[in-house]
């Protein structure tokens, strides 16, 4: 085993060291709120923190759930109709929910169901009623994780659909199966092994979700554990309190990362093969496919369309001039390219020494190779148990224990929540894509004797190129629309674009907050498409010969 990690030092030890910084990372923070609890244990807790501990749990296993089964339809409809008008905008709208802000879906779904939104006034309007004040509270923060996380269910389970061999549904054709007993004999098999790493990462996302409830919660009630850490850190300053409620989060978060990380891989590849199922569906089957796939993009649709048409009727030309926008902007630009530049670096590093476990040709995947695998898998995906809220809170502590500049250790804590929170994307996207390159080119470059060099320049760079473009598109739009940790070091020195937006919007002064979502939503959609679609080239080199 000592022999093999060295001969692979070159390409190892980097992915190594760097997945050693991040689990030291995760160390100190820990220490560091244990350190500033001063003694405080997690339990026992209070009535309060029971009750936003039940509630956090109940609003993010119903999210999961509600969330699972709407993808899992929609994935099923779109593998079935691969001629369905617009099906690659379609599967590309859907993926866009990756990047989407989360303040951007709040604005938007307001406008289209709130007590004054689009739904309420046509129901007005036909019958004279209306639906009434639903959007705030559970409904609401349903409606908006659901939105969120039932269309990137559905990629990684359409993914699953389009890994079945094309003469497995040849010969469930020639049996004459129908569509029901065609899913339970063989695209179960092959999708059920996706769900629970699938809806884990979808739980620990609903349990650690900031944005959404804090607008949409309504009240008290409605808070969940990241909400109370706000509340506790920036309105009552009771830093007891927060740390309490961060270290149940944290451990809660902790265990189920674990628990994913002995999951199954499976296809965790975001991006999509493409490959379509060639059999056409009974005339009933495909008139409930063609209908839940156009009437979930209408309605993942409308709550963007009123972020624009509410952007376009606010006065853009005053708030492009305001010192406190501008400001905003360039730091928000400045964080996310920095933000995406060590997130390719660090995925591409992560990812290089994670496949030197278990192939053939290199490091058996058994005892200290197996660890070795876990902790750079663990490393990876630290986001999902330290969520932003709580990193910064770590940020915050360290800031007040060692002095300096509060606004300096912000930007630390913006930059490394923002690689933390792109890393798990980024290596679903390469680990798969650099562990193919291997299997295919490892016997030949090593009988070459090829320098890590010469091997990146022509066997991996051709084939990673587009991988890596949609890791920055995705990181940098990722970073554009957080609103995490600046929530606890907004200021008027340190703002970006969600945080200047949150504030407009809690100061009521809807026109402005329209103009700056509609800017905010072009930024982050027009970056995401333009770098991932930006070069024509689909295929992968030599696959034509």
């Amino acid at each position: 085993m000592l022999k093999q990690l060295w001969r692979f030092r070159t390409t190892l030890w980097p992915g190594l060291i760097l997945a050693s910084v991040l689990l030291g990372l995760a160390v100190l923070l820990f220490g560091t709120l244990y350190h500033a609890a001063g003694g405080i244990a997690p339990f026992p807790v209070s009535d309060r923190i029971l009750s936003l501990l039940t509630f956090t749990l109940f609003q993010a296993t119903l999210s999961t759930l509600l969330s699972l089964g709407l993808g899992l339809l929609l994935a099923w409809s779109l593998a079935h109709q691969p001629r369905f008008c617009c099906r690659g905008m379609v599967v590309a709208l859907f993926g866009s929910s990756l990047v989407l802000p989360s303040l951007i879906v709040a604005f938007g779904i307001i406008t289209v169901l709130g007590n004054h939104g689009w739904l309420n006034q046509l129901t007005q309007l036909l019958t004279g009623h209306t639906f009434g004040s639903y959007v705030y509270g559970l409904s609401g923060i349903l409606i908006a994780h659901v939105y969120l996380n039932a269309s990137f269910a559905s990629l990684g389970l359409l993914r699953a659909f389009e890994s079945i061999p094309v003469e497995k549904y040849r010969l469930s054709a020639s049996l004459g199966l129908s569509p029901w007993q065609r899913f339970t004999t063989l695209e179960w098999v092959a999708i059920r092994s996706t769900l629970p790493r699938i809806g884990i990462t979808i739980f620990l996302l609903c349990f650690s979700s900031f944005a959404i409830v804090l607008l949409l919660g309504g009240s008290p009630a409605y808070n969940t554990l990241e909400v109370a850490i706000y509340e506790a850190v920036r309105i009552d300053f009771d830093l007891p309190a927060a740390l309490q409620i961060a270290s149940i989060q944290l451990m809660i978060s902790v265990a189920l990362l674990l628990i994913a990380s002995g999951l199954p891989q499976g296809l965790n590849n975001l991006k999509q093969s493409g490959r379509l199922i060639p059999w056409p569906e009974r005339r009933g089957t495909a008139l409930l496919q063609r209908s839940t796939i156009s009437m979930l993009g209408i309605l993942y649709l409308l709550p963007l369309i009123a972020v624009i048409q509410d952007g376009l009727h606010a006065d853009l030309l005053p708030l492009f001039t305001r010192p406190l926008f501008l400001r905003s902007l360039g730091m928000s630009l400045g964080i996310a390219t920095v933000s995406a530049l060590v997130t390719v670096l660090f995925a591409l590093a992560l990812a290089d020494a994670r496949r030197h476990f278990g192939l053939p040709l290199r490091i058996s995947e058994r005892g200290m190779g197996r660890v070795l695998a876990l902790l750079i898998t663990f490393s990876g995906h630290l986001y999902l148990a330290i969520p932003s809220l709580i990193l910064g809170l770590g940020f915050f502590v360290i800031a007040r224990t060692m002095g300096g500049s509060i606004n300096v250790w912000g930007l630390v804590a913006l930059l490394t929540a923002n690689l933390l929170m792109s890393l798990p994307f980024a290596l679903a996207i390469l680990v798969p894509a650099m562990e193919k390159t291997a299997r295919r080119y490892d016997k030949l470059v090593f009988s070459l004797g090829l320098t890590p060099l010469q091997r990146w320049r022509h066997a991996e760079w051709p084939y990673l190129r587009r991988s890596i473009r949609y890791i920055a598109a995705l990181s940098f739009s990722l970073s554009l629309g957080d609103l995490g940790v600046i929530a606890l070091f907004g200021n008027r020195e340190i703002t970006t674009l969600p945080w200047y937006l949150y504030q407009l919007m809690g100061s009521y002064r809807t026109t402005d907050a329209a103009g700056v979502a509609l800017v905010l939503l072009v930024l982050v959609f027009g970056v995401f498409f333009a770098v991932q679609y930006g070069d024509d080239e689909t295929k992968e080199p030599h696959a034509a010969h």
